[in-house]
């Protein structure tokens, strides 16, 4: 992230650190804030380094504090930061971890959900449970359809299969997954997808999917965050 007028920089969860160093001294900037959505550490991996080298202040969740390294900034449900003139707004987004938070820019129309959402699916329930990831997508999803979503991984094509083998007649599903096929193909990225698009054609986000139950067997009577319990150990066990 970068804003020109005021040249501050700031990246959200660094895996490692060689790769953003690469790319700061390729544009000759200097790293003014780190951004993470929980304590993994294919998310937090950069942190000391990029601090020791820039200065750079560690921002996390209070609930991660202990388990994010070099953490500075304390932040939690409803926060409002601000990154050089432009409000982010703190999402608790807990399901995937107990402490995940996701960054929203309102101005920018655009949300960094680390591993609650990704394109056509949702992160593994290693700390919480399905009500939880159910609850944190709702709030992701009452945003507004325009947003761009900015996930921690590029896993859609691998996704759009598990996606298309439970609702296979889902024809924005079909031609959204075509897309992706091409693009990977190109060797260039999924991301940012779009709510919009993630509504249409994301089975975590269409639990009431009468395709979608019926392939895996989910009754009517199951409410959503229960099918999404079940969807998520069939895209485990896929």
């Amino acid at each position: 992230m970068l804003d020109r007028f005021n040249s501050t920089v700031g990246v959200v969860d660094p895996s490692e650190a060689v790769p953003i160093i690469d790319t700061l001294s390729r544009k000759n900037w200097n790293l003014t804030y780190i951004l993470n959505t929980h304590h993994h550490h294919d998310h937090t991996g950069g942190n000391a380094e990029l601090k020791a080298r820039y200065g750079a202040k560690v921002i996390g969740s209070g609930i991660d504090k202990d388990r994010i390294p070099g953490i500075d900034i304390v932040l939690k449900d409803g926060d409002k930061w601000m990154f050089a003139g432009h409000e982010v707004r703190v999402i608790e987004t807990p399901g995937h971890t107990r402490g995940h938070i996701s960054f929203y820019f309102p101005g920018s129309g655009a949300i960094f959900t680390g591993d609650t959402l990704f394109s056509l699916s949702c992160g593994k329930l290693f700390e919480g449970t399905p009500e939880q990831m159910h609850s944190s997508l709702q709030r992701i999803m009452s945003l507004p359809d325009g947003t761009n979503v900015y996930c921690g991984h590029e896993y859609t094509l691998s996704n759009s299969k598990f996606a298309l083998s439970i609702e296979p007649k889902n024809e924005a599903l079909r031609l959204y997954a075509a897309h992706v096929t091409q693009l990977r193909n190109k060797g260039l990225p999924t991301i940012p997808t779009t709510l919009k698009t993630e509504k249409a054609c994301n089975p975590f986000l269409r639990t009431s999917s009468t395709e979608i139950r019926q392939a895996l067997d989910i009754p009517a009577t199951m409410n959503e965050a229960e099918a999404l319990g079940v969807i998520r150990r069939a895209k485990d066990n896929f």
